[in-house]
C-alpha cells in the first residue's frame, strides 16, 4: 500500500496523539512526546492542528511530524517502522520538497529518533549534525523524596484560579511575554492536559520562585518536563532542583514509568539542575540542518 501524508484538521488531532501514547515506552530513545503538542496548544487547537503531519500506510499511523517553530520539524515514528526503508525515504522526500506542506525551502533541521534510519538518510541527502542535546530520565518506579527537603519551598498544584501565579514566573524565566493567561487557558483546554500538571514552587518568603508542567502519556509509560524555568530573581538558591523533583513526584502520581527531559548541551546550569535531582544522562541527540 502507497504511504500517504496528511494534515490532520481539529477534530482528527486525536489520532496522532494516540500514536504517540502507544509508542512512549521504557527504553525508547528520546522522541516526540504528547506532552510536545500539549505545550504547543497554548497558541490553539487550530493551530496545533496545522502543525502537525502524519504519514500512513494501510490505515495505520506510521509517523507522525510536528512543527514546532518555523523549519523545525520534530519527527518519530512507530517503533517498529524506524528502519522502514520506504517511509523513510517517503519521509525525506516530502522534508525536502517545500511544495508538500512540511517544511519551508531556506534553512531547516529535523529532529527524530537517533536509531531512526530518516536521520541516516538526510545526512545523505547533504544534510549536516547540528549541535548536541542531552536527554535525561529519572526512574519513578520508587518512592520519589519531598522537594521540601531539598530547599525551604511549599508545592503547589496550579489550576484555572491560579493560572496567573504560574504565568509570570515562566514569563520572567523565558522572558517570554506572549505567554498570557489566555494562552495557559487554551492549553489547559487541549486534550493532552488531562495527563497533565502544572506546578509552582514557593520560598519561605512566599514568593513563586519556579514552574514547571508535566505530561504524562498513561500509566507505566514515560512523562516529560515541558518546560520547567525559575524565576530570574530567585536562581543559585535549589529551587530548580526542588521544582525537578517535584515534577518526578507528580508525574509518578499519574502512573509514569520515568521521567525525562531534554536540554542543549550548552545549558550546562540546566543539566547540572536535572542531575542535581535524580535524573541521569542518556546518550546525546542531534538534529539534522539544512542551511
Amino acid at each position: 500500500m502507497a504511504i500517504t501524508l496528511r494534515k490532520p484538521d481539529v477534530d482528527d488531532l486525536g489520532a496522532a496523539l494516540g500514536a504517540l501514547r502507544e509508542w512512549q515506552y521504557e527504553g525508547a530513545p528520546m522522541q516526540l512526546h504528547p506532552g510536545d503538542l500539549g505545550w504547543f496548544h497554548r497558541s490553539g487547537a487550530r493551530a496545533t492542528a496545522e502543525a502537525v503531519r502524519t504519514w500512513s500506510r494501510d490505515g495505520r499511523i506510521l509517523a507522525v511530524g510536528f512543527l514546532d517553530g518555523p523549519g523545525l520539524l520534530r519527527l518519530t515514528t512507530a517503533p517498529d517502522a524506524r528502519q522502514d526503508e520506504e517511509l523513510a525515504r517517503r519521509l525525506v522526500e516530502d522534508v525536502v520538497t517545500p511544495e508538500r506542506d512540511v517544511l519551508p525551502a531556506g534553512k531547516a533541521n529535523v529532529e527524530a529518533p537517533m536509531d531512526a534510519l530518516v536521520l541516516d538518510l538526510l545526512g545523505e541527502n547533504g544534510w549536516n549534525t547540528d549541535e548536541p542535546w542531552t536527554p535525561l530520565r529519572r526512574d519513578l518506579t520508587q518512592q520519589v523524596e519531598d522537594p521540601a527537603a531539598l530547599a525551604r519551598v511549599r508545592i503547589e498544584e496550579v489550576g484555572p484560579e491560579r493560572a496567573e501565579v504560574f504565568v509570570a514566573v515562566l514569563r520572567a524565566a523565558f522572558d517570554a511575554p506572549t505567554f498570557t493567561v489566555e494562552r495557559w487557558r487554551e492549553m489547559a483546554a487541549g486534550s493532552p492536559y488531562a495527563d497533565a500538571r502544572c506546578l509552582v514552587a514557593h520560598d519561605d518568603q512566599g514568593d513563586a520562585v519556579a514552574a514547571v508542567t508535566v505530561w504524562s502519556a498513561g500509566p507505566g509509560k514515560p512523562g516529560v518536563l515541558e518546560p520547567m524555568g525559575v524565576h530570574p530573581d530567585h536562581r543559585g538558591r535549589g529551587h530548580g532542583r526542588a521544582i525537578s523533583v517535584a515534577a518526578a513526584a507528580a508525574l509518578r502520581r499519574l502512573g509514569s514509568s520515568s521521567a525525562l527531559v531534554c536540554t542543549p548541551n550548552s545549558n550546562v546550569g540546566a543539566v547540572a539542575t536535572y542531575e542535581s535531582a535524580g535524573f541521569q544522562k542518556l546518550p546525546e541527540m542531534r538534529d539534522r540542518y539544512r542551511d
